[in-house]
């Protein structure tokens, strides 16, 4: 799978969350439907949390190799280390 694509569609909807922190807590949410980190992130730290947390959700997680790329993905000019394609919240009733 290619998960630059998958953002890059993603993004025209409008159904992305970008960076570490959007993504964790669209994981935590139960919205994020696949995540996606960059593998050049330094320290891994920043990242190690997404791996088990994804697993503990069932989610998707994927890897890319560049964050550079993973922005411009996102349609963002800047490196990003982590994005989640995630479906709508819907309203609590």
């Amino acid at each position: 799978m290619d998960f630059y694509i998958e953002i890059d569609k993603a993004k025209k909807t409008g159904k992305i969350e970008k960076g570490i922190n959007e993504v964790t807590k669209a994981i935590e949410r139960g919205t994020a439907k696949l995540v996606v980190v960059a593998q050049d992130v330094e320290p891994k730290e920043i990242i190690a949390h997404i791996a088990p947390l994804c697993k503990e959700k069932g989610v998707k997680l994927g890897e890319v190799d560049s964050k550079q790329k993973l922005g411009i993905s996102a349609g963002i000019n800047i490196p990003c280390s982590a994005i989640a394609v995630v479906e709508k919240e819907q309203p609590k009733k």
